[in-house]
């Protein structure tokens, strides 16, 4: 499959359609199919781009305009209705020619269970990869109702794959017993609650690492955000958000190879207030993290 092969017909503010000159390549993974609450997350990619024209391409946080970078927006990848295996493979199949061509990659779900096969495929180029998870929900289940593919499960399998203690978690504040006693008795970088404070913490720690960076909408408060599939109260405001990106952005040594944002379902926010945040943040991303 080629990148144009993907393309949805509307595209990211400032994308260039120049693929061989793009250092970061924008792509969606439209995928809700295993949710526990409510569904519409396959919609948030199209959304997200409506919503980025409202934005300029100046960001003021960070003196950067999208002019001054060449990213590719692919569009969305075509996935099999309600296959979460086949779509999970067909996630990671694009990611790896993304990869293949020397560029970052940059999704935007769909449910959190996209995060996965875009992380193993990273984790093969960068093998002292770093997770930083930014999210509402530790989604380190083993399962969700006996199923192993579900958005509960993401977390629990990148673990696995890196070690827990190459995962780093900020903002939680749901979850099962077992996640949080998981979380704190296997040495994941476990930081319920803030996010900010105890970022900046840590950042240091990953100077001269790659780090793939994955931010859940819901790490925010549904004040902010209630376009969400599963709204958790006591989150975050855009402000700290934002500045949680900016940190990792500025930090000295830190090389993220990879990012996404995911579960936005904008059919729950008629003000459309989330899918324009989720733009925001990620116009931040591509100026913060592109190389």
């Amino acid at each position: 499959m080629r990148f144009d092969e993907a393309y949805s017909g509307n595209v990211f503010i400032g994308s260039s359609p120049d693929l061989d000159r793009a250092q970061t390549v924008l792509f969606g993974m439209p995928m809700d199919w295993t949710v526990s609450f409510r569904p519409g997350s396959r919609f948030g990619p199209k959304r997200i781009r409506e919503a980025s024209l409202v934005l300029e391409e100046f960001s003021p946080y960070l003196r950067r305009d999208l002019s001054e970078l060449t990213y590719y927006d692919a569009g969305d990848i075509p996935l099999p209705f309600g296959n979460a295996e086949k779509s999970v493979s067909e996630i990671g199949a694009f990611v790896e020619k993304v990869l293949q061509q020397k560029k970052m990659p940059l999704g935007i779900g769909g449910e959190h269970l996209v995060t996965w096969p875009v992380v193993r495929e990273v984790h093969k180029y960068h093998k002292k990869l770093a997770v930083i998870h930014l999210d509402a929900h530790a989604d380190l289940r083993t399962d969700y109702e006996g199923e192993i593919l579900s958005h509960a499960t993401p977390l629990r399998k990148i673990a696995q794959l890196l070690g827990p203690d190459n995962v780093y978690q900020f903002g939680i504040r749901s979850g099962t017993r077992e996640e949080f006693e998981y979380a704190e008795g296997e040495n994941v970088h476990f930081h319920p609650f803030e996010v900010l404070r105890p970022l900046r913490g840590v950042l240091p720690e990953l100077k001269g690492r790659p780090v793939y960076v994955t931010v859940d909408i819901d790490v925010l408060d549904p004040a902010y955000a209630p376009g969400t599939g599963t709204p958790e109260p006591g989150g975050i405001s855009s402000s700290e958000l934002l500045a949680a990106i900016h940190a990792i952005a500025r930090s000295s040594g830190v090389e993220v190879v990879g990012a996404d944002l995911v579960e936005v379902a904008p059919a729950y926010d008629p003000t459309e207030q989330t899918p324009v945040v989720a733009a925001k943040v990620i116009r931040e991303m591509l100026l913060g993290f592109s190389r």
